[in-house]
């Protein structure tokens, strides 16, 4: 049987990046250490990181009660104020936010503040929006849907800046970006969709062409894989999402010759060597 492994499966730079960061702080000794929010969407990272006394806060409300500590940004990023908020309580201070992300809050920081009402094509609940908002002047609007972008009215004399979540799929922001222009508003588009989650996404689909069986690897809360899901399951019926191993040992699979195998962004190398090497040895 061929097994084939996505060239791009697995972490990406920014959270290859981000979870270096937090490593670094606990082998430096560096205590109390805290995320602000997951550092990743992967319980095996995050778990481990617990292991070694990494804790997790996700509020400003946890914030507000620390007395000290370091605090690590995810990578997903935060808004202005929770940065303001660190400061203020006089807490240490580790930005381990994509770059990619930063570049996303340096714009609609600015075109907000020169008038533009800010659309932000992703998913409203997603921390990595959620952290784009709160780097804007008023109130940004989020489309996900081709309803949301039919019905969406922008204010009246406001011209208009979109950007994306960068994990979108690149063909959906497209679609949603024509359905607002066609509207004929003065806007500005700026594509904000990694490089690498456009290749990943491209890589997956053609792989889910070609083979008779797909697993994608990746947590349950990663926005990223959940698309990869998406997009494998439209060219391959025999599509399946796992977050490690022990989620693929109860799936038969049917009999096939070739398997694909891709991973979201936040997925260890050694998760995906084991399903790789299980599928290869046992089935």
């Amino acid at each position: 049987m061929e097994v084939i492994v996505a060239k791009t499966a697995g972490f990406c730079f920014g959270v290859h990046r981000a979870v270096n960061k937090v490593y670094e702080q606990t082998e430096k000794g560096a205590a109390p250490i805290y995320t602000y929010g997951p550092i990743i969407h992967n319980e095996e990272v995050v778990k481990d990181l617990e292991a070694r006394g990494v804790r997790v806060i996700g509020t400003r409300g946890e914030l507000e009660q620390l007395i000290c500590g370091t605090i690590v940004i995810r990578s997903h990023g935060v808004g202005r104020d929770i940065y303001s908020l660190i400061r203020e309580r006089g807490l240490g201070l580790v930005d381990a936010t994509c770059p990619y992300v930063k570049k996303i809050h340096r714009i609609v920081e600015r075109e907000s503040a020169e008038g533009r009402q800010i659309v932000i094509i992703g998913s409203d609940s997603h921390p990595e929006v959620e952290g784009i908002k709160g780097w804007c002047t008023g109130q940004a609007t989020v489309i996900a849907t081709e309803e949301e972008a039919e019905a969406f009215i922008p204010k009246e004399g406001k011209k208009l800046c979109v950007v994306s979540q960068t994990t979108f799929n690149n063909n959906k922001f497209k679609n949603l970006v024509e359905i607002i222009s066609k509207k004929g508003y003065d806007s500005t588009v700026i594509n904000t969709i990694c490089n690498a989650t456009e290749e990943r996404q491209r890589e997956a689909a053609e792989i889910a062409k070609q083979v008779d069986a797909m697993i994608v690897i990746g947590g349950r809360h990663s926005s990223n894989t959940q698309k990869l899901f998406e997009i494998c399951k439209k060219e391959c019926e025999n599509t399946y999402y796992v977050q490690t191993l022990v989620d693929l040992e109860p799936i038969l699979l049917p009999p096939v010759d070739c398997v694909g195998i891709t991973a979201g962004a936040s997925t260890p190398n050694h998760i995906i060597k084991e399903v790789y090497t299980y599928v290869r040895n046992e089935l």
